[in-house]
């Protein structure tokens, strides 16, 4: 009998997944475990392996296309084997569709209205999508010309600007989803505090050899995990979640530390039971899952079972943000740029390293004073960091 193609639920709160690229056709043979279908959540992009070995006998979900967790995908199996009658789950009906623009190309640029149109011509309006019955020709005949083109370019483009669509990535549309249900979700509170980074500073440039040598590669952001487990363990109303009526603390503190892939977007991998590291185990485990993630190489387990987020905004340059929750966790911790800064000390200006954190946390689970003493504990560990 033939076996199915499934589309997995790839996290605790992922309940969909798109079909970025099938890597097989219809009819090509596959060995059990060999990668038959790439994925992208909101969380991961990832590739779904044959459960089985065989032919690929039916695909029934084309590229691009978003579906519930549980979906069939296709079938695998015998040349001439009989796939059975079940119903697949068809896309979502709020599937993002490309937005279509009022001036489009025509369907055969070669000719309008049964007249020969120059290849210059139809060249010209494909770049810039143009569509010709908005064109007046004053050519032999009204023939549409080059000129006409152009200048029913520049009539219609408001000034200084380019017209242009660009559909949005899978990754971008499943991001899109998590942010516009992550505010919807929760009511969003944000509280600043400035940090002194002198004591970690110190301790980084004496170990920063040492962890090179040892393949630890040691950053100023596995301080911020270390320094947020603690804080963790001291509040752990900031490591839960809403369920229903219920907030359930979690056992496990489980740090996600979001990483950037450029203008494609973002991806959170998360370092397990961070509480229960050492900093050098910290840093090693965070330089392995950003080089993964850059590397588009993640495993569906390196982004799950997170219970709290931290998004080093700073390695950009970025002074202060606010970030948005990773749901169904309760908070997310903003680190700014760290920079020079005169501050007062016993009435003396110094100038010291200074960073500005922040903590935006659901509302419905936690108060402002728990979020300033959760950030009163983090500023404490880092400035008194030995």
């Amino acid at each position: 009998m033939p076996t199915e193609i499934i589309m997995p639920k790839l996290g605790e709160s992922v309940v969909e997944g798109t079909v970025s690229k099938w890597l097989l056709s219809e009819g090509e043979s596959v060995q059990q475990f060999d990668p038959i279908v790439e994925v992208t959540t909101d969380k991961v992009d990832t590739e779904i392996t044959a459960s089985a070995s065989g032919t690929v006998l039916k695909l029934l979900i084309p590229n691009g296309t978003t579906v519930q967790a549980g979906t069939l995908l296709g079938w695998i199996g015998e040349v001439g084997e009989e796939i059975p009658d079940r119903e697949t789950t068809t896309a979502r009906p709020d599937q993002p569709r490309t937005e279509t623009l009022p001036a489009t190309v025509s369907p055969d640029p070669s000719k309008f209205n049964g007249e020969f149109i120059s290849p210059v011509v139809a060249k010209l309006a494909a770049k810039h999508e143009v569509n010709l019955d908005r064109v007046r020709g004053t050519g032999q005949g009204g023939r549409i010309t080059k000129k006409d083109i152009k200048l029913f370019i520049t009539k219609s483009a408001p000034a200084n600007q380019v017209v242009s669509t660009q559909p949005l990535t899978p990754m971008r549309q499943a991001i899109s989803k998590h942010m516009v249900r992550s505010k919807r979700t929760s009511p969003h509170v944000t509280t600043v505090f400035e940090v002194e980074m002198s004591a970690v500073i110190a301790h980084h440039q004496e170990k920063k050899s040492q962890s090179d040598n040892d393949g630890s590669k040691l950053t100023l952001t596995a301080y911020f995990v270390a320094a947020s487990a603690a804080a963790l363990r001291a509040h752990p109303i900031v490591n839960s979640t809403l369920v229903g009526d219920k907030i359930v603390l979690k056992a496990e503190v489980n740090i996600g530390v979001a990483v950037s892939l450029g203008e494609e977007g973002l991806i959170v991998p998360v370092i397990k039971n961070a509480a229960g590291k050492a900093l050098r185990d910290t840093a090693r485990e965070l330089h392995e899952l950003v080089t993964r993630a850059r590397s588009r190489q993640l495993h569906p387990d390196d982004v799950q079972h997170g219970t709290f987020t931290i998004t080093n905004h700073g390695t950009s340059g970025s002074l202060l943000a606010t970030a948005i929750i990773h749901q169904p966790q309760c908070a997310i911790m903003g680190v700014g740029s760290v920079q020079k800064r005169p501050v007062v000390e016993q009435d003396t200006v110094v100038v010291r390293p200074m960073a500005y954190l922040t903590l935006t946390f659901d509302h419905r689970i936690i108060d402002g004073a728990t979020a300033d003493m959760f950030l009163s504990k983090v500023k404490t560990v880092l400035e008194n960091w030995d």
